[in-house]
């Protein structure tokens, strides 16, 4: 039984930890796409939109994405899906896409914001970092509560 106040909890921090990582990996590619000065017009070929959560008490989020296809300074026709874009661009839309010469399928459609994207990583890291704590807490108290049984139990 004391493994499973051990075990959640860790199985907690790891998807926080994999959602920081994938955070800082789309930071990265969108960041290196707006500092390689390469830029395409690309056409907004479909938007749709997704949902999740709303059983029971949650509450309902909703996702746009586009899907943009562009043609390469080399030639190469790229064909990319982005979320959270301008819900203005609709399907039939000519955008302006940055990307980089090595990965042109990481290409965004968003506009250059550094200070944007590093406040939202700012927000984000302080938010799993606060979440992570909480677990590591919890799970010391756990540890520190279990101990305490033992000592006054015999």
């Amino acid at each position: 039984m004391e493994t499973f106040f051990y075990i959640v909890p860790g199985l907690m921090i790891a998807l926080a930890l994999s959602a920081v990582v994938g955070m800082l990996r789309r930071a990265r590619h969108i960041n290196g796409a707006w500092n390689s000065g390469l830029t395409a017009e690309a056409r907004c070929l479909n938007t749709y939109t997704t949902t999740s959560g709303g059983g029971g008490d949650s509450s309902v989020s909703t996702t746009l994405h586009h899907v943009y296809e562009f043609t390469t300074r080399e030639g190469r026709a790229v064909r990319f899906e982005e979320r959270n874009g301008p819900r203005t661009t609709v399907t039939g839309d000519i955008v302006t896409v940055r990307y980089t010469a090595e990965h042109p399928e990481r290409a965004t459609a968003k506009p250059p914001r550094p200070g944007r994207l590093l406040a939202e990583q700012g927000c984000l890291l302080t938010f799993f970092g606060v979440f992570i704590a909480f677990c590591l807490f919890f799970m010391l108290t756990v540890h520190a509560g279990f101990n305490m049984m033992d000592d006054v139990m015999p």
